[in-house]
């Protein structure tokens, strides 16, 4: 008999087998930055730290609570300048760290962030910037330990995030008025009567001297801080030359050797891109924004021979620019 209540007190392996919860591709997280992104030091390459500010629920089960730890790193950077306010992100996301300590690799997360900020201003995201990562595959997670993180997490609080810009604004000085020196007056002429049968004499007298008005100093204008970055919705046009040294096919048609455009929205990571000649579109591609890391030296393309012995573009890369387009066979 205790024989038999000892096995019966073992669970069956089946039973102790851990259940998953498995997050959708599409799915989006809304992020928030820990720490921010600098003007001066930003490249591709740079890691990022942010958390999760809103719950994720799957199926009314909870998935990803706030106060998540997620760790990326930026793919492709556009720089602000004195002539665009407009900046460009493309993140890519490796790592979730959960408040009880679970940690899980993300198979495929990205974020595209675009933000208006001032060609001066010293961050390009601020602390608590707050934007959106898609999942472009499913993540299966751990049920008992997600159950053991939502009890231990803390959603992220408003003033948890203070403005990291060491910007101040610098006032301005008054300027001095203007000061009189007064001139002196002048002396008059003095008549001296002539003795008998002779003439008067006059001794003429001195002129005054003007007075003298010394310029005061004009104030200096005080210095604002520029606004905060703020993320905005709308992608990024951009916009390329290139150059088809032969004829090439592309949807269905060929374009002849000659000097074009390729125009798409956004740093994908999938584009819909319009090859343009003399600013009409002549042919409709899709494309993979792939990211290279650095600035691409020059100007390339490399070529893929179909099968009837024409060629179609394989990866376009352009110069200055840390990403390529791969077009799809």
């Amino acid at each position: 008999m205790l024989e038999y209540l000892a096995q019966e007190a073992v669970p069956p392996t089946s039973m102790a087998a851990s259940q998953t919860l498995t997050i959708p591709e599409g799915t989006k997280v809304v992020l928030g930055l820990t720490s921010p992104v600098w003007a001066r030091s930003a490249q591709p390459g740079e890691t990022v730290y942010t958390e999760t500010t809103f719950p994720v629920a799957v199926n009314g089960a909870m998935a990803i609570p706030p106060g998540t730890y997620i760790k990326g790193t930026i793919d492709i950077f556009f720089r602000a300048s004195l002539r665009s306010d407009h900046a460009e992100f493309r993140m890519s996301f490796a790592q979730i760290v959960f408040a009880n300590g679970y940690t899980i690799t993300l198979p495929a997360a990205v974020a595209t962030v675009n933000v208006q900020v001032a060609g001066r201003s010293d961050v390009l995201l601020d602390n608590g910037t707050q934007f959106e990562m898609v999942m472009e595959q499913p993540l299966a997670l751990d049920t008992a330990a997600i159950a053991a993180a939502v009890r231990l997490s803390r959603p992220p609080k408003a003033w948890d995030w203070k403005s990291a810009s060491l910007c101040r604004p610098i006032p301005g000085t008054p300027g001095t008025s203007d000061t009189y020196i007064p001139g002196t007056p002048g002396t008059p002429s003095i008549d001296i009567p002539g003795g008998p049968g002779m003439p008067s004499t006059s001794i003429p007298g001195t002129p005054g001297t003007p007075g003298t008005v010394i310029p005061g100093t004009p104030g200096s204008p005080g210095l604002a801080c520029p606004g905060p970055p703020a993320v905005i919705s709308a992608a990024a046009a951009h916009k390329e030359s290139l150059i088809l040294v032969h004829p090439a096919r592309e949807a269905g048609q060929t374009l002849p050797s000659d000097r074009y455009e390729v125009a798409w929205e956004g740093l994908g990571p999938v584009a819909q891109v319009s090859i343009l000649k003399r600013g009409r579109p002549v042919a409709n591609a899709k494309a993979t924004v792939v990211a290279l890391g650095k600035d691409a030296p020059a100007n390339d393309t490399a070529w893929r021979t179909n099968p009837d012995g024409s060629f179609s573009l394989d990866l376009l890369q352009f110069k200055g620019r840390n990403f390529a387009l791969r077009f799809d066979p």
